[in-house]
């Protein structure tokens, strides 16, 4: 891993300090850590003012989005392939060439210089020429016009064009063939692939026990932070062109708002919650659902939190707390285990979320590094999981009883399959309804949810 930003010093007002953390984030990833854990990591005491931050923000989740089209342009232009050039000089290119190719708003004289500064600096000083000259030859293939050269076959193609993994294409275009009508399957597959690749926007959900969009909307312009209502989401705000720490936007400290994606709002409207029920959230970290039942109840009645990681848990009774949720109440189990934890529980709960956990295939947006690290056996791995969570949850929900299953992944056999089995060994049961959200360009993460009630 190369060195802290920080131990170097290096000066922001070089241009190398952001640029020289999103090389570091990169190759942490690539080592394996999560790439929001290694930003921040890598951020902290680096010196950095609020605009580097955000560059190296942005070049390190673009660079990291975009790796498999980076690693084309490399086989393209240097001597040796992607794949063999030391990591450490790989993974500088890609800071580089993303900042030629991606974005606009960067000098090329000033992509170039910086990322042959920061090799002569940082022990990659021999091979300076190396960087020098392919990142010219990017320049120059640039202004003539050339491209890559796609291929004929439309999985690699897509995979290569929107820098995903070639199995996730295959399976995406399966989908299609299976779902959709030959003339909206391709421009389905294609917007869904791109909305893998946008800077997601950041969404808030207005409190409605302590405040309303409109008050808060007006809050923020007051601050110089403009904001739109999201349609479909009543309770939800988009924030445009959001800088700075968030913690200090108006309304923070008192509550008046938390952020979550609009297509997460969507969720715990589902389960219908009345004032003075008993709720369960069965995978309930980091809290914005279990608090949101909360705020859907007027915070009367019993909202039940529960996670493996007491870590986790504390993030919700945080959340909970800020947000004046008094009756979440946080319990650290196996939600697989929660009959024999407290067989007291038995037939307890009028309403039951189960957020499962999922390969999160439709947050590659939100989660730059998420593509790389996802495979099928990932999912694989997953499905018995998913299955026992979901007989677990059946033994606590109250006669006419409301169960949501929940997952943030677009794959049918987290989904729709799941269910599908799960009702067929349960005929008792009846399946209310089922929807799947695709990632949108526009905004919003892919979800999916199931609401099946018991026989009342």
């Amino acid at each position: 891993m190369a060195d802290s930003a920080a131990s170097q010093g290096v000066a922001a007002t070089t241009g190398l300090g952001p640029r020289r953390v999103a090389w570091e984030v990169l190759e942490a990833v690539a080592a394996g850590a999560y790439a929001d854990v290694a930003l921040e990591r890598a951020l902290r005491g680096a010196g950095l003012s609020g605009a580097d931050r955000g560059l190296a923000t942005e070049l390190a989740y673009g660079a990291i989005r975009r790796r498999l089209w980076l690693d084309a342009w490399l086989d393209r232009l240097g001597k040796v392939p992607a794949r063999k050039q030391p990591p450490r000089l790989r993974w500088l290119l890609h800071v580089g060439l993303y900042q030629l190719f991606w974005m606009e708003r960067i000098p090329a004289a000033a992509a170039v210089h910086t990322t042959v500064e920061l090799a002569k600096q940082h022990r990659l000083a021999r091979l300076a020429p190396v960087v020098n000259g392919l990142l010219r030859a990017a320049l120059r293939a640039q202004a003539a016009g050339d491209t890559l050269a796609l291929p004929a076959d439309a999985a690699e193609r897509l995979s290569l064009e929107q820098s995903l993994p070639l199995w996730f294409c295959q399976e995406l275009l399966a989908w299609a063939d299976g779902g959709w009508s030959e003339a909206v399957a391709m421009p389905a597959v294609e917007r869904i692939a791109a909305a893998c690749n946008q800077v997601p926007p950041l969404d808030l959900r207005v409190n409605r026990l302590r405040s309303t969009p409109e008050a808060v909307a007006a809050a923020f312009a007051a601050a110089g932070l403009a904001t739109r209502p999201i349609e479909g989401c009543g309770s939800g705000l988009q924030v445009l062109g959001a800088a700075g720490d968030l913690r200090q936007w108006p309304g923070y400290a008192e509550g008046h708002w938390c952020v979550q994606d609009r297509a997460a709002q969507w969720v715990a409207p589902l389960l219908e919650p009345r004032p003075g029920e008993r709720l369960l959230d069965a995978c309930a970290a980091p809290g914005g659902k279990a608090t949101h039942l909360a705020e859907l109840i007027g915070d009367a009645g019993e909202v039940w939190a529960v996670d493996r990681s007491a870590g986790r848990l504390q993030r919700v009774a945080a959340n909970a707390a800020r947000l004046g949720c008094g009756c979440v109440n946080a319990l650290a189990a196996d939600a697989c285990e929660l009959l024999q934890e407290r067989p007291q529980w038995r037939g307890a709960f009028q309403r039951v979320l189960l957020d499962a956990p999922c390969s999160g295939l439709g947050t590659l947006a939100r989660h730059a590094d998420a593509r790389w690290r996802v495979t099928p056996a990932t999912i694989t791995e997953l499905l018995p999981l998913q299955a026992r969570l979901l007989e677990a949850m059946l033994a606590l929900l109250a006669p006419g009883g409301r169960l949501v299953y929940a997952t943030c992944t677009i794959h049918p056999a987290e989904n729709q399959q799941q269910i599908t089995a799960f009702l067929a060994a349960h005929p008792e049961l009846t399946l209310h309804s089922e929807q799947q959200r695709w990632p949108d360009p526009a905004g919003g993460d892919g979800f999916y949810a199931a609401v099946i009630t018991t026989p009342g």
